[in-house]
């Protein structure tokens, strides 16, 4: 990419080039080293928490001196996932990566559950199979504090703009996520981006035509034919299954507040805390499912969304959990699983007991559909 003529600044991830830099900054910064000292020293960050700040700072110096490169962050992601994922959830299990090819770029456009597992365990799955990571879309409503942006950007993540204020300003930043979408895949990067904005709190997964009107505006630019520019894109629809949702609860009692008062506003740092509690939480298990490239794309956005969400559907791995929330008899249902699901719902009032249930129902109910 020319530097001197870099129209994806302010919303690219970063080069290797800036990764020292970044690393730097982040050393620096006292919002990040106070977040280390609340989750990795809850008890010792309090009135005498500024006497570990040296330390850390040491510590993180000499631990990240040879990370110099974006394969360099890459690689020590991919040690930090293996620890998660041995202490956080029983098991990894994919499907369909065999059908797509390691030296081509894809789009893939998947469920969204967790803000921040959804694309590292695609990332994970493809790292294991010697594919190249994606570049991950990102909010910035999710990126308040500097601290964030550097963490993200290190970490191949890409800047959607949601915050534009106007209609010129937003149809301008749009664009350039769609070029800047388009020069990915060409130049032969995986990108990974949500079926709709936000996670499907409800456990309903379901594409916004919004999302591939946004990807068609390159097209537009270019004269392209809608089915003729999002066929070459190589849109794969990613289904990603949690047995256990370590948020569910979180957001049952949200969606139920929205039911009951009809608003719900967010503390400070909700966001924050549900990305940490979405990484340390218990998963139990954990199914990521390939769809098929869509090579052949329909003539509109809700036709493509339609076969963006069979795909999302047919191919999304159901665990007990969802059998026992849509009372749907299955061989792995047992008592046990019973009585666990029994105690996610235990002690909550008889609105989120309904949404817990709903939220892991849908998935088995609208396979279910989709099959008849």
């Amino acid at each position: 990419m020319c530097i001197d003529n870099d129209i994806y600044k302010e919303i690219r991830p970063y080069n290797d080039n800036e990764v020292k830099g970044a690393i730097k900054r982040l050393i620096d910064d006292r919002d990040f080293i106070n977040a280390i000292l609340k989750y990795r020293f809850p008890h010792a960050s309090g009135m005498f928490g500024w006497l570990l700040i040296p330390l850390i700072k040491r510590f993180l110096v000499k631990k990240w001196s040879n990370v110099a490169s974006v394969k360099d962050v890459q690689d020590y992601v991919a040690k930090y996932m293996r620890a998660t994922i041995a202490h956080s959830c029983d098991g990894v299990t994919t499907t369909g990566l065999n059908k797509l090819d390691p030296n081509k770029a894809y789009l893939f456009v998947s469920n969204h559950r967790d803000i921040a597992m959804d694309p590292a365990m695609v990332n994970w799955c493809l790292f294991n199979e010697n594919f190249n990571t994606v570049r991950i879309a990102i909010g910035d409503n999710l990126l308040k504090k500097p601290c964030a942006t550097e963490l993200m950007r290190l970490n191949k993540s890409f800047i959607v703009k949601r915050s534009s204020k106007g209609p010129r300003e937003l149809m301008k930043s749009l664009g350039l996520l769609s070029s800047y979408i388009s020069h990915s895949l060409m130049t032969g990067n995986n990108i990974w981006i949500a079926q709709k904005e936000g996670r499907a709190k409800d456990g309903n997964d379901k594409t916004d035509p919004a999302i591939l009107k946004m990807f068609f505006m390159e097209g537009r630019k270019q004269k392209l034919p809608f089915a003729e520019f999002m066929s070459g894109l190589n849109i794969v629809p990613v289904s990603i299954s949690y047995e256990n949702d370590p948020c569910d609860l979180a957001k049952a009692q949200e969606l139920y507040q929205k039911e009951t008062t009809g608003t719900y506003e967010k503390s400070e740092f909700e966001d924050i805390e549900s990305i940490v509690q979405g990484i340390v939480g218990q998963k139990r298990r954990i199914h990521i499912s390939f769809g098929d490239v869509i090579t052949d794309a329909p003539e509109t956005p809700d036709e493509l969304a339609a076969i963006i969400d069979k795909q999302i559907t047919e191919n999304y791995h159901l665990f007990p959990s969802n059998y026992i929330a849509a009372e749907i008899e299955s061989d792995q249902v047992t008592a046990e699983e019973e009585q666990l699901f029994a105690q996610k719902l235990a002690d909550q009032p008889q609105g989120v007991q309904a949404i817990l249930r709903r939220m892991y129902a849908l998935p088995a109910q609208k396979k279910q559909t989709v099959a008849e």
